[in-house]
Parts: C-alpha cells; structure tokens; sequence
C-alpha cells in the first residue's frame, strides 16, 4: 500500500505561481511513475504530467512551458510548480503513483488539492 498527501492549493490571481506538494508513505519502494492530473468544475479529469524514477518528465499540451514536475526520491516527495497560472487552470489536483509488484500494477491517488485561480 501506498499514501499519497497533496498540499500547497490556494487561491492565486491570473499569472502568479503555486507550488504543489506530494507527500507519498508506505511502500514507497514499489512506487515507479508518478504524475499530477486535475479536474475543473464540470470538466472530466485530465492528465497533466508525469514523471519515471529517474527523472523522465512528460507534460500535457496546456501547460507544457508553464508547469514542471519533479520528484526528491529521498524526501519521498512529488512537486508540481506551476507558473503563469490561467483561470483554466482552477481545479482540484491529484497526485498519483504507480507501483509493480510482479506482473501486477496497482495506482494509487491522493484526496486532491484545490488550486483557484482568479482572473
């Protein structure tokens, strides 16, 4: 088993910054890919990044440029900085980790943590 904890939402006016936190606990050797997505009000949710264990970052087209993930392996810590925040941008963000245990891979997710921005 793997827990995930986000922290670091909050309200920002268009163009400023917010960082993101992914605290990860438990069987966090297991843990290969792990990634943010978000989901806007009324909106499915999206795929934002992803990040390998060494280091290997993939973005989505709307927020390539303006986003970047990064991982500490030894605080067990997932980080999303996110510049130049739109009001498209307002969403609850998730982390997520994935981890493979024999032929099996499990996903585990985070409660989420609500990013507003204000235009």
């Amino acid at each position: 088993q793997v827990q995930l904890a986000e922290s670091g939402g909050g309200l920002v006016q268009a163009g400023g910054s917010l960082r993101l936190s992914c605290a990860a606990s438990g069987r966090i050797e297991s843990i290969d890919i792990m990634g943010w997505s978000r989901q806007g009000p009324g909106k499915q949710r999206e795929l934002v990044a992803t990040i390998t264990s060494d280091g290997s970052a993939d973005y989505a087209d709307s927020v390539r440029g303006r986003f970047t993930i990064s991982r500490d392996n030894a605080k067990n810590t997932m980080f999303l900085q996110m510049n130049s925040l739109k009001p498209e941008d307002t969403a609850v963000y998730y982390c997520d980790a994935k981890t493979i245990i024999g032929a099996t891979m499990y996903d585990y997710w985070g409660q989420g943590t609500q990013v507003t921005v204000s235009s």
